[in-house]
This record gives structure tokens, sequence and C-alpha cells, in this order.
């Protein structure tokens, strides 16, 4: 069995809300061809797999009528839309195409996912998934069809008996969360800047799931500011002993990575590193836990070069079982196509931080009530650890 599948189709790009709309379908393309560049996808480790858009009746199995009905027409004639299930607002315009453009990125989260469980390939990458807005009835924040959604269905129709999600985007993953909010099968996990600051103005600590599935819902909602060390000890303190004690089949997770300091959506301040730290523990906790099976899929992001290239191409080398050294130089092919492309300098580095570990401190060196991090991870703890008999003092 390989490492990875890395699901790609240039048809991808297509996903494309219009001139000026932060989520400029560019960046997928970028972190393709750099992660090209680097070598990646000549590894024996990692092959790159096709997907195929899914069709209106896998979409009914989520999504309401309506909506689908709604972008399949808007698709047609964009001009018509004026906001009828959210699609045609700012966030989310309707665009030529949109229905077949975002029906791909659910075939290609169900294709890694179906990969991962057939044991085709241990782990599987789509980066032009984590669509985690979309709700049943009503697209969102960019997110028409909610891709993780039925990567997520789709393992448990398989066979999968629990499935674990976690939600590193800076934004809360609320219709991932909604979705699954009564399914005791479903564990989802958002860190996510503080809904007090932030879009979708959701997703808090006491936020812990339906009367059918109490303590699978986990928020922790961070201050705006919060650096990797923050973060990191945020992740440490929650996401593994959740995971472990809820052991399920397979990970699912979303790396959406505007939580970076230099994203002009978000104000949440960490580094390409801090990012590459968490999608390695990620990964490791899927080997820990449940064989391997992982899924990684894309999310949120809006610094289109200097951020979003780099994040996923060291997302897609630790899928491949080849990590980069963040002090790796940039290829010089790559920062030239992209001065052609979009006109600015590229990074020089494969990181931001140089030489410079990543450091955290662990929860176990104690807890500070009067740090704003800390007492939201506490927050999280109390109100989730003992649903699933773990004690939120200690580890």
């Amino acid at each position: 069995m390989i490492a990875a599948h890395v699901v790609w189709d240039q048809r991808f790009t297509a996903y494309d809300f219009g001139a000026g709309h932060p989520m400029d379908p560019i960046r997928l393309d970028l972190t393709y061809q750099l992660s090209k560049h680097l070598g990646l996808f000549a590894q024996p480790e990692i092959e790159v797999v096709a997907a195929e858009p899914v069709n209106e009746q896998t979409l009914a199995s989520i999504h309401s009528a309506e909506l689908i009905r709604t972008v399949q027409e808007l698709s047609r004639e964009p001009s018509a839309a004026n906001g009828q299930c959210g699609v045609g607002s700012m966030d989310t315009p309707a665009f030529l195409g949109m229905h077949e453009a975002t029906s791909l990125a659910v075939g290609a989260t169900v294709a890694a996912c179906r990969s991962v469980w057939r044991g085709q390939a241990e782990h599987g990458v789509n980066i032009s998934g984590g669509l985690h807005h979309a709700m049943p009835g009503r697209a969102s924040g960019f997110c028409v069809y909610n891709d993780v959604a039925f990567g997520i269905r789709e393992l448990l129709a398989l066979g999968a008996r629990r499935v674990a999600y976690v939600d590193l985007d800076v934004h809360h993953g609320d219709g991932v969360e909604t979705i699954f909010w009564n399914d005791p099968r479903v564990l989802t996990i958002s860190m996510h800047e503080s809904g007090r600051f932030l879009f979708p103005g959701t997703g808090f600590a006491a936020d812990t799931g339906g009367g059918a599935a109490p303590g699978t819902a986990v928020n922790v909602a961070l201050p705006p500011g919060t650096t990797d060390r923050g973060w990191l000890r945020a992740f440490h303190a929650v996401v593994p002993a959740l995971v472990q004690a809820f052991a399920p089949d397979v990970i699912v997770s979303q790396h959406g990575c505007d939580s970076h300091r230099a994203d002009p959506l978000a104000h949440l301040e960490l580094t390409i590193d801090g990012m590459q730290a968490a999608a390695a523990a990620v990964h490791r906790l899927s080997h820990d836990v449940c064989d391997g099976r992982w899924v990684a899929l894309g999310g949120g992001g809006y610094e289109l070069v200097d951020v979003v290239p780099r994040a996923w191409s060291h997302l897609i080398a630790i899928a491949g079982h080849c990590d980069l050294d963040r002090g790796a130089v940039v290829p010089q092919l790559w920062r030239d196509m992209v001065l052609g492309r979009c006109g600015v300098h590229a990074p020089l580095r494969m990181g931001d931080l140089g030489a410079k570990p990543v450091e955290y401190v662990s929860w176990d060196s104690g807890y500070d009530p009067d740090d704003v991090v800390d007492a939201e991870i506490m927050q999280t703890r109390m109100a989730t650890f003992p649903a699933h008999g773990l004690d939120p003092h200690f580890d």
C-alpha cells in the first residue's frame, strides 16, 4: 500500500467566484505546481489520482432539493441570483458552472475517502475540499456543497463505525458540526478564532452536541492574536486525548491555512511552521489510533502566494511520508512562474521561522487561569472531557 493518494483535477480551478473574491482558485493551481516542482509527485509513496463529480442523488443525501435546484439553475444563469439559499451573496456569489465545480470538489473528497477505506492508500488528500460552512439547505461562507460531510457519510456507509473530524481552519466548522450534531458515530473537533470576533459567530465551548450525541461536538474558541505557541498548546491539550478516547476507525481533517499571521481575513498569528507541526501531529495520531487511515482536506486560506501553496505542499509531503525541511529553498522555477503569473515575489524558504524550532508548553505543565488561551482550553475540556470518561484537570 502506498502512503498517499492526492486527488487532483485542473477543473478544480473552475470553482471561481470572480475577480476580487478572496477565494481565488489560483491558490489550488499554485499549490499543485509547487508540490510538483518540489518533486513530491515523483515520489513512489505518492500517487496522483482523478475524481469525478457526484450525481444529484448523492447530493440529496445531505442537501435539500431546494438548494440543489437553486445551485443548478444559477449555474446556468448566475445573473439571476438574489441570495436564495445563500447563493448570490457577497460571500458566496453565483458563477457559471458552479454546480459542476462544487460537485467535483465533493467527488474528490469522496474518492479520497474511498481510497483510504478500501486500503488503496494509507492517506488521502484533496486540497480542493474542506468546504465546511455549507449547510443542508443553504450555501455559506464561500462553501456551496459540504464535501467534508459527504466524505464522512461515505466512510460510514462503507463500514466505518466511528469517524473523528478535526477542523483546523481559522473559522468554526459550523456546517459539518450541524450535519452530525446528533450522530454519536462522528466526533467533530473545531479549533478556530472565537466567534465573538470572526465569522460565522458560532462554535463555543458549551456547544457539545445534540441529545443523541452528547460530547461529540468539541469547540476550542481562541482569542485574536493567538500564536503558534498558544495554538499548539490548545491542540495538544484537547485533540489527542479526545480522539484516542473516541477510538475512530478513520480521521478526517480540514487544514484551512487562514490562521496564518499574513491572512487578510482573520486575526490569528500562526506561521507555516506551526501549521506543519499540527498537520504532522494529526498524521501521527492517525497511526496511533486508526492504523494510519487519514483523509486530509484543504479549506480556507487567502494569502494566495506566501501561505497557501507552502502550507498545503507540507500537508501533501506529510501524507506522503516525505516531510519537507522548513528551511528548504523554494524552487526557483516555481518562484519565476509566480512572478510571471501574479507579479509578486514568492517566499524564499518553505517555512517562516528559519532554523528556529516550533515551541509550545504542554498542558501538563499546569493551567494558568489568568491566561486567555488557557481559560478557553479549560472551558473546552470541562465541557467535553467527562462525556468521554476523561478528567478535564489532568492528562
